[in-house]
């Protein structure tokens, strides 16, 4: 197949996906309330892993300050461009405190118009996911978020999500996994969407 073929597959995947598509933007605020007739979850996480932030650094402290490179910060405009073309709309980004997640964060909201950006410690490369599932399902039904990270927590999380020990994925920087949560009783799990590349998904807008 050649590569041309093979993003026009991905494109008609992301346009079919009507999660995508026509849901209105969603606030996850804390609003779910118990009954004897809860409804099944639906939490749509877009998981997006930083941009390009250069040559890691050996000291924790330095390399937490790291910023995204010029290209990086370019990159990541054509994906957010890209995820804005096919229909990509939410209230909500949360984000690792460390710098090149933060940057990545904020050029994410600015092309994509989210009001709301917050840090969120559970991001961070040696963050719990356990507390990071306790706060997702405190947040409201039908809620769609992007989630900006780093690897291989990134990875990691998804694996535990789709109930696969050791997941074959690989996230590129700058790449993005969508990721549809349908229980949090007695595990968090649910399924894998899409996981596409920087390269393809600039091809896309």
């Amino acid at each position: 197949m050649t590569e041309s073929k093979r993003t026009g597959r991905q494109r008609r995947a992301l346009s079919n996906d009507k999660e995508i598509d026509s849901n209105k933007p969603t606030s996850p605020t804390p609003a779910r309330t118990t009954s004897k007739t809860t409804p099944p979850t639906k939490i749509d996480l877009f998981i997006l892993r930083h941009g390009e932030a250069g040559n890691r650094m050996t000291v924790l402290e330095e390399d937490s300050k790291r910023p995204l490179t010029p290209e990086g910060r370019a990159e990541m405009r054509k994906i957010a461009k890209s995820l804005k073309a096919v229909g990509l709309q939410t209230n909500h980004i949360y984000t690792s405190p460390l710098i090149r997640a933060r940057e990545t964060a904020e050029v994410t909201a600015k092309v994509l118009n989210i009001p709301t950006l917050e840090e969120w410690d559970e991001l961070k490369p040696d963050g719990s996911k356990a507390t990071l599932y306790r706060k997702l399902e405190r947040l409201q039904q039908n809620s769609t978020l992007i989630l900006v990270g780093h690897e291989p927590y990134l990875t990691s999380m998804i694996g535990e999500i789709i109930g696969a020990t050791s997941p074959k994925i690989v996230l590129k920087k700058g790449g993005v996994a969508k990721v549809r949560i349908t229980s949090f009783t007695p595990r968090i799990s649910g399924e894998l969407r899409w996981l596409l590349t920087p390269k393809i998904i600039t091809k896309m807008s």
